[in-house]
């Protein structure tokens, strides 16, 4: 089974009456060593009636029973280990079974439990130590001595007796083999430890010396398998059980448990900032009414746009501080709505230009981006190259670039670019977020950032809207999606020119390129 493709999977469902699955199991292309390392979580996400999950996962079980056979362990002080561990098991059994177990007494070689005072005898602690000991002792061996590479596809093994270095295709097909095989050795458990993964690795590498390349083999090969068990366990990330367990068990960085008077202070501060977020005085209610009256005229006074949103500043921040809805700030704020006027509140806030930095990391940037290994074959990038055809003009193709830059930039981190941008698709995400739609016609492409499932603002180029949308963030006081956690971390390190051991900062890049920001 794991050496099937999709399509031997949806017959085998045919054949065990589970046809109604096939669709489901196409669409997320469930092949045979995918469907051995399904777990009870993941069966539940792929299959809805309850019924089906039962028969399904009762057939994956019967399947593993028939084909998985303990090996007999070769070395001496295996077979002693293993025969001390069935011992205990037996020993186990025969005391459960016994009478002494319905409540009849019997007398014993080991010393029982003293109930008269609730204490335990030592040597049976002791007995029980040494039991737990043999059997994690037991587990590890049974990992690190059994573990076998898995049986690769045809067009694998033949890469592999050719000794070629396999491409970034095959890289996946090889990592993708390695974490299902894992999975189904690990009972479907998503959690590998450090030792296995190395077990894993060095398995590959000895089997496949070639596979070392210039001595960093081992690190570039547990970076990608690690990469791939965390890119399968991303659908019950946002698991509300997950969350509440991460919580408990304070998985989740920075997070601390506040004491009751620290609860009781914040929500005394919180009262207070909504009473003096709604008693508006005359003053604030005159700033309010003029901003709405002149949010409507097509002929607008920026100049005092701009006063009255500095003499009102104070109060908007405590507004967006005690999450007051959005919505009612934009009625009260109309002009928040104006990307320059995101831009200025942004400025008031970290004395950055937003837009300046955001088009100098664009253009410093775009040409690592879009010959980054992750997104060579990205169809935005595939359709950039097409496009670039039929053009001569620099300026065009300076623009074609920045605005694939800016799209493929959470593919190039690892993040989900569903997230991050929209393409001719309806907005589901109530995070910021933008939509695009002919990114590379200059004459009709459009970009709009959306918040809250509508649109706020519509931009005219690139630059502009991957800067509205940073700024989008911080001005309205939200926090940044975990799944896009590391393209954000990216563009904040060079907006705020922090130091980051991962890429350099502008000024670096600006010495690599022969660079200068023009001074304004």
């Amino acid at each position: 089974m794991e050496t099937w493709s999709v399509e031997q999977v949806c017959n085998w469902l045919v054949e065990k009456n589970l046809g109604e699955l096939v669709h489901r199991f196409q669409e997320e292309e469930v092949s045979g060593a995918a469907l051995l390392a399904l777990n009870d979580r993941m069966v539940q996400q792929l299959v809805k009636k309850i019924g089906h999950q039962a028969v399904l996962m009762d057939l994956i079980k019967k399947y593993k029973q028939n084909t998985q056979g303990l090996k007999s362990p070769e070395n001496p002080k295996e077979t002693a280990l293993v025969m001390q561990t069935e011992a205990v098991r037996d020993y186990r059994d025969e005391e459960s079974s016994s009478p002494a177990s319905h409540g009849e007494r019997m007398p014993s070689f080991y010393p029982a439990e003293n109930l008269d005072n609730g204490l335990i005898d030592q040597r049976v602690l002791k007995q029980r130590r040494n039991v737990k000991h043999i059997l994690a002792r037991s587990k590890a061996l049974q990992w690190t001595k059994s573990y076998v590479l898995p049986e690769f596809p045809y067009d694998v093994k033949c890469m592999l007796a050719e000794r070629k270095c396999p491409d970034h295709s095959m890289r996946i097909r090889i990592i993708e083999f390695l974490q299902a095989d894992m999975t189904k050795y690990l009972e479907g458990s998503l959690y590998p430890s450090t030792q296995q993964y190395n077990d894993a690795v060095n398995a590959l590498l000895q089997a496949h010396p070639f596979l070392d390349e210039d001595g960093c083999g081992f690190f570039l090969w547990k970076r990608a398998l690690k990469d791939r068990f965390k890119y399968v366990r991303r659908p019950i990330e946002d698991d509300e059980q997950v969350i509440r367990n991460k919580c408990k068990f304070g998985h989740r960085r920075g997070q601390t448990r506040k004491s009751l008077a620290d609860i009781r202070f914040d929500e005394i501060k919180l009262v207070q900032i909504k009473e003096e977020a709604v008693c508006f005085d005359s003053e604030l209610d005159e700033h309010i009414k003029w901003f709405q009256q002149e949010y409507v005229k097509t002929e607008k006074d920026w100049r005092e746009i701009d006063k009255r949103m500095n003499q009102t500043l104070e109060i908007r921040r405590k507004m967006i501080g005690s999450r007051t809805p959005l919505k009612d700030i934009l009625k009260l704020f109309p002009f928040l709505k104006c990307p320059y006027q995101i831009f200025r509140e942004f400025q008031l806030l970290t004395r950055t230009d937003i837009y300046k930095k955001t088009r100098h990391i664009l253009e410093s940037y775009s040409e690592n981006i879009l010959t980054s290994f992750s997104v060579v074959d990205n169809p935005i990038n595939i359709l950039l190259q097409e496009k670039m055809k039929h053009y001569t003009d620099e300026d065009m193709l300076k623009y074609m670039k920045l605005t694939a830059a800016c799209l493929l930039l959470p593919d190039v981190f690892g993040d989900d670019p569903g997230l991050f941008v929209i393409m001719n698709e309806q907005v589901q995400v109530s995070t910021p977020v933008l939509e695009v739609k002919n990114p590379f016609n200059m004459e009709v492409c459009e970009f709009s950032l959306y918040l809250e499932r509508e649109r706020l603002t519509k931009v005219d180029d690139c630059v502009t809207a991957l800067a509205v949308l940073v700024a989008a963030f911080h001005v309205f006081g939200i926090e940044y999606p975990r799944r896009l956690s590391q393209t954000f971390n990216f563009l904040e390190t060079l907006i705020f020119d922090m130091h980051s051991p991962y890429f350099p900062s502008l000024k670096e890049k600006e010495k690599e390129v022969g660079f200068q920001l023009p001074v304004t």
